[in-house]
Formats: C-alpha cells, structure tokens, sequence
C-alpha cells in the first residue's frame, strides 16, 4: 500500500511540475497546461475559449509584454504597419503558418505604427520584419515577405 501511495505521489508531483505556461490569445491570462495535454485543443481557464487559435493574435503594449513574459511557448512576431504593401502580401502566408505552426509556436501581429514603443525597443527599420522570442528573449530576426514554404523553412531553422 505504502509504494502505491508513493507512486502515486510522485505521478502526481510529475504531472504539477510539467506544464506550459500558454497566455490566452483571448483574455491575455496565463494558464498552466500539462505538457501532455498541450496539444489536446486546450482551453483558458478564464474564458474558457480555445488557447490556440490557428490565427495570429494581434497585440498592443501591455499584451505583447505579457506574451513574452509568461508563455513558454516561443513566439514568431510579424511587425508590420497598414500602409505596408509587402506586409499586406504576406498577411495571408502569416495567417496559414499559423495553423500549422500551432501549438508548437504562438504567431503575434503588431502593427509598428500603433506600437511605435514596441518598433522602437526592438530596432524593427525595415517591415515587415519577423522575429523569434523563445523564453522572452529575441533568437532571431528575417526581414521581408516570405512564400509559406520560405517562412516555415525559416522557422524550422531556429526551432
């Protein structure tokens, strides 16, 4: 009985311990999601909509902030401005790499002229220019318009 409880315990600490952290796309709270359920169209506790989306999520400031802070999940950012023909070209390519690059990665939009603090602290001078955070750090950065097959070769690249 005694190593029964015992395995039990430890299963139990083991599945508290392993979890993501995943920020919802929605109400921008983190949820912590066991790592073996990740993949299992998770949903936020809050809300109680879908943690992923297959769409970007487009962010101002203080969501883009919490986005890097507290998902474990890394992050791909399209920094792109409206009046930006090769950002408008290469919205839809953006927006179809998302659902395939879900749950693995989270796909973020900011508009560099309503975030200019968000351009500026990251020295974004060319759009769109696409960046890679894992664990709230910059990792990489590709600047231009990619084809789908372009974009997701780069991304498996740095993954």
């Amino acid at each position: 009985m005694l190593t029964q409880d015992l395995g039990f315990k430890r299963l139990y600490k083991e599945s508290i311990l392993a979890t993501t952290g995943i920020v919802c796309p929605h109400c921008f709270v983190t949820n912590r999601v066991p790592d073996a359920r990740v993949a299992d169209a998770p949903t936020c506790g809050k809300c109680h909509l879908p943690l992923f989306t297959g769409k970007p999520t487009a962010v101002n400031l203080a969501q883009f902030q919490k986005m890097l802070q507290f998902n474990d999940t890394p992050l791909i950012v399209d920094f792109w401005a409206e009046w930006c023909g090769p950002c408008k070209m290469f919205a839809p390519t953006f927006a179809q790499a998302s659902g395939q690059l879900e749950p693995r990665f989270r796909l973020l939009k900011v508009d560099t002229e309503a975030n200019q603090e968000i351009a500026a602290n990251y020295r974004i001078q060319s759009i769109p220019t696409l960046a890679l955070f894992k664990q709230g750090k910059e990792s990489a950065r590709q600047a231009g318009a990619m084809s789908l097959s372009q974009f997701l070769a780069w991304v498996e690249s740095q993954a």
